[in-house]
C-alpha cells in the first residue's frame, strides 16, 4: 500500500489510465448514447489521455505538481469531444490543488477531487446529472475523512462504481439503451488505475455492460456538427461572453481554461462558421476540429474490423495505433472473454488475430459461438505478436474482403518468428542440453541455440534468422529484459546487415524476453 501519492507514483497512475483506456476504449465506444450516440467516447477519452501522457514525456518533471500539471496541460490541449474536456478540467482541479504539495496523503486526495468535481461542474452550460458528473462528486464525496492515501482512494473509487451504476436511474436514454454513462465509465477506468497503482494492483471496476442490441444506438442530436478549438489570447470576461454566445447556437457548450491563459472551446451547432467567427471575435483561435454526426455514426456502424489478442497493455497500444480493436487476454483468456470482444467491434465482419497459438484454439472456439449468432468472424492463423503486426501492416479496408484476409495470412505466414526463453528446467532440445538458467533461442517453435548470455543469444538469434535473407526485424522486449537489448540488436544489425530496418518496441510482460519477426 502507499502512504503518499509523489511524482513517481503519480506517473505509474497516467501510464496505467492510458493503458486500461487502450484496453477499455471500443467497449465505452459501444456504450456511448448520450449526449449523442455517436461512438467516440472511448476513443476521444483515449486520445485526450494520450496527448496528457505526451506532454507528460516532453516535460519530464520531477515534482508531484509538474507530473500533474504536465499531464492538464496536455489534456487540454489535446481535448477531444465532450468527454474528453471534462477529463481535462478534472486533471486540471487535481494539478491546481496538488501544485505545491511533495506527497499526497488521504485528505489531499479529498481535496484534488473536490476541486475537479467543481471544475468539471463549470464547464458545462448545463450540467446533467447521471453523467461523468455525478460520478465524479460521488468519487470527491467517498474520499472524506480519512489522512490514509489507500482508504480514500478505495472510498473514492467504490462510490464512483456505484454512482456509475445507478447512472440509467438518472438518465432514462441510458435505460432505455440498457447502458450505464459512457463518460461516468471512463472516468470510473481512470480512477480504478489510480486505485491499483496505490492498493498493490488491486481493482474494482468491473466490465461496463453493453448494449443489447448491434449497430448505432438511437440517441440523435438536434445539430449537425461538433466543433473544438483552442483559444488563446483572451481572458476570463471574453471566454463567458463567448459561452453566452455559443448557448445561443447549439449545445453541450463548454468553454474551459488551463489556469494559464489557454481556453479549449467545445459546441454541437449547425453553423460552423459562426462558432469559429466568435472565437476569433474573442482571441486567438487554433487547432480547429469539426466533426459531422452523421459521419461518425456511419463510421461506428462499420463493417469490418480486426481484432487483436495481446498479452500486455503495451502491446495493446501498438497494435491500436495501427487501428486494430484490442483485447488484452491475460495468462488465461476464456472464450466467453473473447466472444465479448468480437460483438464488442460493433463490425458485421471482424478478423481476429490471436497471436497466440494456445490463444488460437480459444478463438476458434469462441469465434464459432459468434458467428452462429450473425457476425462473420474470420480468424488469421498468427502463432506471435511479431506475425500478427505484419499481418496487420498489410491491412486495407478498401480491398475486397476475401483478398484482404488472404494478404493478412500470407503476411503472417511469410514473418518468421524467433524468441529467447530463460530455461526453467533441465531438458534435451535439438541443439544439447539446456539446464535452468540457459538462455535458450527458438525459431518458429524450434530451439536452435543455447547461451549463457541474452545479448549474445539475440544477436545470435537475430542473425540466424537472416541467414536466408529478410528487409525488416521486428523486436518485442520483455519488461525484465536486459536494459539496451534492442540497441545491441541495432548495433550488430549496422555492421553486418545494414540493408535490414530494425523497429523495436517495449512489450511489457510477454511469455519471452525477446520475440523477434523477420520479414
Amino acid at each position: 500500500m502507499l502512504r503518499t501519492l509523489d511524482a513517481a507514483a503519480a506517473r505509474r497512475w497516467a501510464d496505467l489510465s492510458l493503458a486500461a483506456l487502450v484496453s477499455e476504449r471500443a467497449a465505452i465506444d459501444r456504450i456511448n448514447v448520450y449526449p449523442v450516440a455517436d461512438g467516440d467516447t472511448g476513443t476521444n477519452l483515449l486520445q485526450t489521455m494520450r496527448a496528457a501522457v505526451d506532454e507528460l514525456d516532453a516535460a519530464a518533471p520531477d515534482t508531484l505538481g509538474g507530473v500533474l500539471g504536465a499531464l492538464a496541460k496536455g489534456a487540454l490541449g489535446g481535448a477531444c469531444g465532450n468527454s474528453g474536456v471534462l477529463l481535462s478540467q478534472a486533471m486540471r482541479g487535481v494539478s491546481e490543488q496538488l501544485r505545491d504539495v511533495t506527497a499526497a496523503d488521504g485528505r489531499d486526495l479529498h481535496a484534488a477531487l473536490t476541486r475537479a468535481d467543481e471544475l468539471a461542474r463549470e464547464a458545462l452550460a448545463e450540467p446533467v446529472e447521471g453523467t461523468v458528473l455525478s460520478v465524479l462528486r460521488a468519487a470527491a464525496r467517498g474520499a472524506a475523512g480519512t489522512d490514509q492515501l489507500d482508504v480514500a482512494v478505495h472510498g473514492a473509487t467504490r462510490a464512483a462504481v456505484d454512482a456509475l451504476a445507478a447512472t440509467p436511474a438518472q438518465l432514462s436514454v441510458l435505460s432505455d439503451a440498457g447502458v450505464v454513462d459512457a463518460g461516468g465509465r471512463g472516468f470510473v477506468v481512470v480512477l480504478d488505475a489510480l486505485h491499483a497503482v496505490v492498493r498493490d494492483g488491486e481493482q474494482l471496476a468491473p466490465a461496463a455492460p453493453l448494449p443489447g442490441e448491434s449497430g448505432v444506438l438511437e440517441h440523435e442530436s438536434q445539430y449537425e456538427y461538433e466543433v473544438m478549438y483552442l483559444l488563446g489570447d483572451t481572458d476570463q470576461e471574453r471566454a463567458t461572453a463567448l459561452r453566452e454566445v455559443l448557448c445561443g447556437l447549439g449545445d453541450c457548450v463548454s468553454v474551459v481554461g488551463d489556469g494559464v491563459g489557454s481556453w479549449a472551446v467545445h459546441v454541437h451547432c449547425d453553423e460552423i462558421g459562426a462558432a469559429i467567427e466568435s472565437g476569433i471575435d474573442s482571441g486567438r483561435v487554433r487547432n480547429i476540429k469539426v466533426t459531422r454526426f452523421a459521419d461518425q455514426q456511419a463510421a461506428f456502424a462499420r463493417e469490418a474490423a480486426v481484432l487483436a489478442c495481446v498479452p500486455s497493455e503495451e502491446l495493446g497500444e501498438l497494435f491500436a495505433a495501427e487501428g486494430a480493436d484490442v483485447l488484452v487476454v491475460g495468462p488465461e483468456p476464456t472464450p466467453e472473454r473473447l466472444g465479448e470482444a468480437v460483438e464488442a467491434s460493433g463490425a458485421a465482419h471482424v478478423v481476429v488475430l490471436p497471436n497466440d497459438p494456445d490463444t488460437a484454439v480459444l478463438v476458434e472456439r469462441a469465434a464459432a459461438g459468434v458467428s452462429a449468432d450473425g457476425a462473420d468472424v474470420v480468424v488469421v492463423p498468427t502463432a506471435s505478436p511479431v506475425q500478427g503486426l505484419a499481418a496487420l501492416a498489410v491491412h486495407d479496408v478498401t480491398r475486397r474482403r476475401a483478398d484482404d484476409q488472404v494478404a493478412m495470412a500470407e503476411a503472417a505466414a511469410a514473418t518468421r518468428r524467433g524468441e529467447l526463453r530463460i530455461a526453467d528446467a533441465e531438458a534435451l532440445t535439438w541443439v544439447g542440453r539446456c539446464r535452468p538458467g540457459d538462455v535458450l533461442g527458438l525459431i518458429d517453435g524450434d530451439v536452435v541455440l543455447i547461451g549463457d548470455d541474452v545479448p549474445t543469444a539475440a544477436r545470435d538469434l537475430a542473425a540466424r534468422m537472416l541467414s536466408t535473407g529478410g528487409e525488416l526485424v521486428t523486436a518485442l522486449v520483455h519488461a525484465d529484459a536486459p536494459p539496451g537489448l534492442v540497441d545491441v540488436l541495432a548495433d550488430h544489425l549496422r555492421r553486418s546487415h545494414p540493408e535490414v530496418e530494425l523497429a523495436g518496441y517495449p512489450a511489457g510482460e510477454l511469455g519471452a524476453l525477446l520475440l523477434l519477426g523477420v520479414e
